[in-house]
């Protein structure tokens, strides 16, 4: 009689099991993915990271800023309205005008919604309040970018071009700026010294290449780890602790320490940085009436394969919901069929979509 040879994989498979890989931390860096054992359910990952997207007052002044100064450019500008729309932005009566907007290969979207009218960013906010969020701009140089930027009468949000210090291993050499954009958004520009970021960084054909990352002010590190490493599947890039003058002045925040971790999905797209302020911590919590509409409102584009396995995971996980559930779109005008809106533990909305 013939022989059959049983490997556990194949005990496990014939019993129903799955082989499901999970983002690990910090401390296995060079492996990013460790093996792990799910009985039934396959957890789902998010695939990649997409447009990171911001509300707007004035689309056409937006558009002519992110294109005029940061050479962002126009790939679609769509107007849509309708019951789909007020169920997946929880929002009701309203009208949206969406441009989407590229850099390299990185993509934002500006939305100004027509109707309802939002609130403006608070006039006091500060970089340690958890409404606080900001794109990565890199640039080549950051000297010409500074100087462009001067040339155009941006706000300041930092008192200058910051470079980190050498004692800081994983951030040193880095130069970075903050300035605000024609709605007070923050927005960061960023040089990469040789081997630090990725190697697309060192390129020196334009000025600005694309955006890194998107960063996110947190309260609690772990809290928010429980979120996006063990409920949406990214995993630990990096991390480091910066404090000193240089931070200060980058923040503009007296006396700022920040614990620093940066977390990338499977098949890319930028990464989503906490900021967690050690020190001070009297950063301001996201106002619990914030709606879409708000100039402060901003949602990052998580693609995925399933929405409905996404949004079983959140409930179970009792996370908060933007949208009452998957809503399914009548049309494709922005990209994708399927989505629902949820918060993370301080507040910022992430839109998982389904192409």
């Amino acid at each position: 009689m013939k022989r059959t040879k049983v490997t556990l994989l194949g005990l496990l498979l014939a019993l129903g099991l799955v082989v499901q890989y999970l983002p690990t931390d910090a401390r296995a860096l060079n492996s990013t993915r460790v093996p792990l054992l799910v009985s039934d359910v396959v957890v789902p990952l998010v695939e990649q990271v997409g447009a990171i997207g911001m509300t707007v007052s004035d689309m056409d002044a937006s558009v002519d800023f992110y294109s005029r100064v940061l050479s962002f450019e126009k790939v679609s500008d769509v107007e849509v309205t309708g019951e789909d729309y007020e169920r997946l932005q929880g929002v009701f009566g309203l009208r949206m005008r969406v441009v989407r907007l590229r850099l390299g290969d990185e993509f934002i979207e500006l939305t100004e919604y027509l109707a309802p009218k939002g609130r403006p960013v608070p006039l006091d906010s500060r970089s340690n309040d958890r409404w606080f969020q900001h794109i990565a701009i890199i640039t080549s140089d950051m000297d010409k970018a500074y100087s462009l930027l001067r040339q155009n009468k941006v706000e300041h949000a930092s008192t200058g071009p910051q470079r980190l210090p050498d004692w800081n291993k994983n951030a040193g050499g880095i130069k970075a700026f903050y300035f605000r954009d024609p709605d007070k958004h923050w927005l960061e520009v960023l040089q990469f010294p040789a081997g630090k970021g990725d190697q697309k960084w060192q390129k020196k054909d334009k000025l600005f290449l694309g955006i890194d990352h998107t960063a996110i002010v947190v309260g609690d590190t772990e809290a928010s780890l429980k979120f996006y490493r063990d409920v949406l599947g990214l995993h630990i890039a990096g991390t480091s602790e910066n404090y000193g003058t240089e931070q200060e002045h980058l923040n503009n925040v007296f006396g700022a320490r920040l614990r620093i971790t940066s977390l990338r999905a499977g098949s890319g797209g930028p990464g989503i940085e906490f900021l967690e302020y050690l020190a001070p911590r009297d950063g301001r919590p996201v106002p619990a009436d914030a709606r879409a509409p708000d100039l402060f409102h901003w949602q990052t584009s998580l693609i995925v394969n399933t929405a409905d396995s996404f949004a079983k995971r959140l409930l179970a996980e009792n996370s908060r919901l933007v949208s009452p559930g998957v809503v399914s779109l009548n049309d494709k005008s922005l990209g994708f069929s399927k989505g629902l809106l949820a918060r993370d533990p301080d507040g910022h909305v992430m839109a998982l979509i389904e192409r």
